[in-house]
């Protein structure tokens, strides 16, 4: 991924942060039919290595699981807010005429080696976290014990685990930080008061 300085995020935490909120990622392995991308919601645990280590599960009929043998490279790709920005947003512009639009984003790449774990425990204990994880907010938190037990065993046999440890993770923040303050928090303003908070106060913070 190209990263301008200005616009690479250093802080391990902030990286941390875009996986736990947006933890809906994108897999992409190579295969037999070239690359593949596959949309799975990780569980991250940072505490699991030198830089962390992703969880997740996929169908048993997807074919990644058969197609990445253990030790494969895969790099998982985290979107976070993002948004279009419109050069009339920045008071400069009405001034010079000297801007154009562009797109502002948070995103955040790991690269990392899968591990498959095709194992009843393991798999049971993702979804059991990940459920537990997401349900939080709900007035009444559902949980697998809520189902009869042979419904969720035979749920669990058609999916397999998967586990990255991670090797390297990257991540950039384009945020309008290359332009003027009072520009880039208008633009930050206007993407409040249109309802794009994330990127808005994102854009606001952004030095």
């Amino acid at each position: 991924m190209y990263i301008p300085a200005h616009f690479a995020i250093q802080n391990p935490q902030d990286l941390h942060t875009i996986i736990r909120q947006h933890p809906l990622g994108a897999l992409v392995t190579l295969g037999p039919d070239g690359l593949d991308a596959n949309h799975i919601p990780f569980e991250f645990d940072a505490g699991h290595g030198k830089l962390g280590q992703l969880s997740a599960h996929v169908a048993r009929a997807n074919p990644v699981w058969q197609q990445c043998q253990d030790g494969a490279d895969v790099l998982v790709i985290f979107r976070g807010n993002e948004s279009y920005i419109s050069p009339n947003w920045y008071p400069s512009k009405h001034e010079t005429h000297r801007q154009v639009p562009t797109w502002n984003y948070e995103v955040v790449h790991v690269h990392g080696r899968l591990t498959v774990m095709d194992e009843a425990k393991f798999v049971r204990g993702v979804v059991a976290r990940l459920t537990r994880e997401h349900e939080v907010n709900e007035p009444r938190p559902w949980k697998m014990g809520d189902s009869p037990p042979d419904y969720i065993d035979g749920m669990l046999r058609a999916i397999v685990g998967i586990e990255i440890e991670i090797q390297r993770i990257e991540g950039k923040a384009k945020l309008s930080q290359n332009r003027e303050a009072r520009d880039r928090l208008n633009a930050a303003d206007t993407l409040l008061a249109k309802g794009v908070e994330g990127l808005g106060r994102a854009m606001q913070a952004a030095k």
